[in-house]
């Protein structure tokens, strides 16, 4: 073999165990070197040399373990040996020296603390604060005390990094031992500085702030930390700030001597206010200066070293502050002041940090931890177990309080501990303070070795890195997205301390002020949902006192309340529902809302619980396409072979859009042209799957052509919630197709209006020729027959809402074009026709009226309502129509802007109609939301009034002011019907 060649079969094998620079491993491994490695066999000297290999190949960088352990052999010639004779020492060591070359540069200028690594040291027992206080407890003042805890310091801190990196300690272990250090670290700074200081000691207590305050510290950071300070005695105050300022700064550089800076500026007024204040002082800043994140800065306070009766007064002053300022009376702004602050933390970031950054980008800590605070400083006023310092216990406080699901608490908590092992390997390696995942390739991959990775298949360590990471950030911040900003958050953070305890005692006259007739059975309501220790009854008292005040809100409160109760019961013990209120979006305020105002919606969740869903996305909340309408209920009906299934089916889904469409709008999204458009578009869609249905069911022949012709509301596309479908049927066949289409139609009749849980829906042939009186269905033949020699004026008003809505198309557009000629008739009205339409107008408006109605606010046949319109807009269409085809539509607003068009109405005559029309049918529209039933009277006063007002959404505070605002618009209206109308006479 030749030397070329052996060489690189030797630089393969070592490549294996994971070195890069394959020569320089071999120099230092070989005899002139540790004597692991034998040249001429190509692997190593023996067993234990194999071991010591193998486990610095398994180091974050095996070069630089390599190079570390050269380094310190050659001030600690017994290293070799030990290694050998320990290889729990081995397994320390080694990781050490592969992960950090700062604490390798301290081994070799310590040469004798690698020993602390020795398995009969014990160096994997996790140490409490007091012994670490122990070790950290050099005597007297002056540098060598300093020195001498220096060394200390590190010397611990290597035997923590040593079980870290060995998997001896999990990373909340690292976190809290890591707090450990430092709370010994700062208790012997100050014993060094007092014991460097003239004359008597002032009380001096020091309050550990941020990571170090929730034992969740890092390798390398600065210290949060306030000083408070007192007299001792009845001694001189002032003396004594000046004495504990004195004390304080030295306290702060000798730690920077020995581990790391203190930082003060959590302090109030920051680094422009004193260093010490006295608990007095304190009191005074949080009570009349204090910001929002200061509040949120003290959710960290602990004490750490002093005098210990001296901080637990200073805590029993501010703790109480935190919650009393975090009440909506004294900060109604809190939510956002924090939201601001994670905002203005990240746009500090540069592009490119903000993507790279673990601590303050997107996805990193600052998001868990900015949403576990906010989530605390909301829900804490009323439940003192999420008061928790330590985001992780604080997260398993609101995952165990049902605040946080609990899919969500242990993402969040799987990925703070996975980015905080990211950020103790950065700065372990040169222990520096870094967040930052690097962006070079070999800085990528000394990370990846490091958290454990080891390449995948064709994957390399750090495409494996950087897939879980990115992942991750991805969660984080959705999760953050999610929990920050979520409504329910305002809502119940704007709700007053004392009424988020929803048993106290003042509960019930709470209620009564809100509103509640029945304010003890409105708490008995409550206390069903809220009482025991289960996990929904934890989540309902989450939820309650946010909803209350929209109960409250509305015009029945105990109404609202008692439906929700319902629903919560029906739904209670289905995991998605509480999850579903408590997380996604606004959906609790809106079922809230909802349940408050109105009956109709109440009794269409109450049938179908399920439909909650639809309002957690703001993309269900509007009215589906006819075409996807059409497919939906005509893929209900196949799956069914009895036609009764087949319809409940079909009805259960028309349910479900009626819920879609009402619940849009009463939350403002649709208006009554809107609300009209989606509801005649699902009564089209059923009439097309339940005409399968009834032909099936009769065994009608498949030549039998048969079509559904929509009339009224549902022909021009108007309809209302209590709308009937008016239609007309039609056929194109003899006597014998007669008597089966005639079967078809009373089917599909019997099938929508049979008595079920769901709304029917009645089919009203009303509007046929003869009326009642006449056939339920004729031929084409027929209906061209009667049109041509029978007709009345009034018939053909009614056509022109004519449409195809169901059954054979080209048969609908046939006798469409039969409809035309009547509808648009060539040479307008004659003088007769006209007066015989005003005739029944006249009629309608004197003997249809209900008797105790109110013409000023019957929204139908009332002065200015939907009748005068609609009659005028008609009017216009029967006379002009015919040589006008702008005017050939069936709707009422297209027709008047085609009027306009035309010049037969001004626009300031079409505007106070429309305004009109649209009024009258969002009113009608209102009460049945309102009411569960329909009614066209306006109420004058009373909760219908109220309700309807908050259905619509109007401003004023005055319900009366609504009522005003109707007549006056109606009034206007009723002066352009009655001038229009004269003026249509010949």
């Amino acid at each position: 073999m030749s030397r070329p060649e052996s060489a690189r079969r030797r630089g393969d094998r070592l490549s294996r165990y994971g070195f890069a620079d394959v020569a320089r491993a071999a120099a230092l491994l070989g005899p002139d070197g540790l004597g692991w490695w034998d040249a001429g066999a190509g692997g190593p000297t023996d067993d234990g040399a194999a071991a010591l290999v193998r486990t610095v190949g398994s180091t974050a960088d095996p070069d630089l373990a390599l190079h570390q352990v050269h380094r310190l052999v050659a001030v600690a010639p017994e290293v070799p040996a030990a290694l050998r004779a320990d290889p729990g020492l081995a397994a320390r060591l080694l990781a050490v020296l592969g992960a950090s070359e700062a604490l390798g540069d301290h081994l070799v200028g310590a040469p004798t603390h690698w020993a602390q690594l020795a398995s009969d040291t014990d160096p994997d027992t996790f140490r409490g604060a007091e012994a670490l206080r122990a070790e950290l407890s050099p005597a007297g003042g002056g540098t060598a005390a300093v020195e001498e805890l220096r060394l200390a310091y590190r010397g611990v801190l290597l035997r923590i990094a040593a079980a870290d990196l060995t998997g001896a300690r999990t990373v909340d272990e690292v976190m809290a031992e890591l707090a450990a250090l430092a709370d010994g670290t700062l208790a012997a700074a100050l014993r060094i500085s007092e014991a460097e200081a003239p004359g008597e000691l002032p009380r001096l207590a020091v309050v550990a702030m941020g990571k170090c305050g929730g034992r969740e510290l890092n390798y390398v950071s600065d210290v949060d930390v306030l000083f408070v300070a007192e007299p001792v005695g009845d001694g001189d105050t002032d003396a004594a700030l000046r004495a504990a300022t004195a004390i304080a700064v030295r306290l702060i550089d000798v730690c920077r001597q020995v581990a790391w800076q203190v930082d003060a500026g959590l302090r109030p007024e920051g680094r422009d206010g004193p260093l010490v204040r006295t608990v007095a002082s304190y009191r005074a800043y949080y009570t009349r200066w204090a910001k929002g994140w200061e509040f949120q800065a003290l959710l960290k306070a602990r004490p750490v070293t002093g005098d210990a009766a001296l901080a637990e007064e200073w805590l029993d002053c501010v703790r109480p502050l935190v919650w009393q300022a975090t009440d909506a009376a004294q900060r109604p702004k809190m939510v956002a002041e924090v939201r601001a602050m994670r905002r203005r933390v990240e746009d500090q970031l540069s592009a490119a940090d903000v993507e790279r950054e673990i601590k303050l980008g997107r996805g990193g800590l600052r998001d868990i931890e900015f949403a576990v605070q906010l989530l605390q400083l909301v829900h804490g006023r009323s439940d003192p177990e999420l008061r928790e310092p330590n985001t992780l216990a604080a997260l398993a406080a609101l995952t165990a309080g049902g605040y946080v699901g609990r899919a969500d608490g242990e993402e969040l908590a799987g990925s703070y501990r996975f980015l905080r092992t990211v950020e103790h390997r950065l700065q372990l390696q040169h222990l520096r303070r870094t967040h930052r995942i690097p962006d070079d390739e070999a800085g990528l991959r000394w990370l990846a070795h490091a958290l454990g990775y080891r390449a995948e298949g064709d994957r390399t360590v750090v495409q494996a890195f950087l897939r879980d990471w990115s992942r991750l950030a991805r969660n984080v911040r959705r999760l953050h997205e999610k929990l920050l900003y979520r409504p329910l958050l305002e809502a119940v953070a704007k709700v007053p301390t004392e009424a988020l305890r929803l048993t106290s005692g003042a509960a019930e006259s709470r209620l009564a002020a809100l509103g509640f007739e029945d304010p003890a059975g409105a708490l008995r309501h409550i206390g069903a949902l809220t009482g025991g220790v289960s996990r929904t009854a934890a989540i309902q008292r989450t939820l309650l006192p946010a909803l209350l005040p929209e109960f409250a809100d509305a015009p029945e409160p105990d109404h609202g309340l008692l439906a929700y109760r319902r629903v919560s019961e029906k739904l209670g013990r289905t995991p998605w529902y509480l999850r579903l209120l408590r997380d996604s979006g606004p959906v609790a305020i809106r079922l809230a809302r909802l349940l408050g105002t109105s009956r109709y919606v109440t009794d269409l969740l109450a049938r179908d619980p399920e439909a909650l869903r639809l309002l957690a996305d703001d993309a269900e909340l509007v009215p589906r396409e006819p075409a996807a309408l059409t497919e939906a209920m005509s893929a209900a009906v196949r799956r069914h072979d009895r036609p009764d299934d087949a319809v409940g089916a079909l009805r259960a889904l028309r349910r479900r859009e009626l819920f879609r469409i009402a619940c849009a709008d009463l939350l403002g999204r649709l208006d009554v042209v809107a609300v009209g458009r989606a509801l005649s578009d699902v009564t089209d869609a059923v009439l097309a799957a339940a005409l399968r249905v009834a032909r099936a069911a009769v065994d009608a022949p498949a030549d039998l052509r048969f079509t559904v012709i929509g009339m009224g509301r549902l022909g021009g596309a108007e309809m209302s919630y209590g709308s009937d479908a008016d239609v007309l049927f039609v056929h194109s066949g003899g006597d014998d197709a007669q008597s089966r289409a005639h079967a078809v139609a009373e089917k599909l009749r019997a099938l929508l209006s049979a008595p079920a849980p769901d709304p029917p829906l009645p089919i009203d042939a009303g509007l046929r020729p003869e009326g009642r009186q006449g056939p339920l269905v004729r031929s084409l033949a027929a209906y061209r027959s009667y049109y041509a020699r029978w007709s009345r004026v009034w018939e053909s008003q009614a056509l022109l809402r004519a449409r195809y809505v169901a059954g054979d198309a080209a048969l609908g557009d046939e006798f469409l074009a039969v409809a035309d000629p009547v509808r648009y008739p060539a040479k307008g009205l004659d003088t007769a026709q006209v007066r015989e339409i005003l005739r029944i107008k006249a009629r309608v408006d004197a003997e249809r009226l209900p008797r105790g109605a109110d013409p000023a606010t019957h929204t139908k046949l009332g002065r200015g309502g939907l009748a005068d319109v609609e009659w005028t807009v008609q009017l216009l269409q029967l006379r002009y129509a015919g040589a006008t085809p702008t005017l050939r539509t069936t709707r009422t607003l297209d027709a008047l802007d085609a009027a306009v068009g035309a010049g037969l109405l001004t626009a300031a005559d079409a505007m106070e109609l429309s305004a009109a029309w649209r009024l009258a049918g969002s009113v009608r529209n209102a009460m049945m939301l309102v009411r569960g039933r329909p009614s066209d009277q306006l109420p004058r006063h009373g909760v219908e009034l109220a309700g309807v007002v908050r259905a619509l959404r109007f401003d004023g505070e005055d319900p009366g002011e609504f009522v005003d605002e109707y007549l006056r618009t109606a009034r206007r209206a009723r002066h352009v019907v009655a001038d229009r109308m004269e003026a249509e006479v010949p």
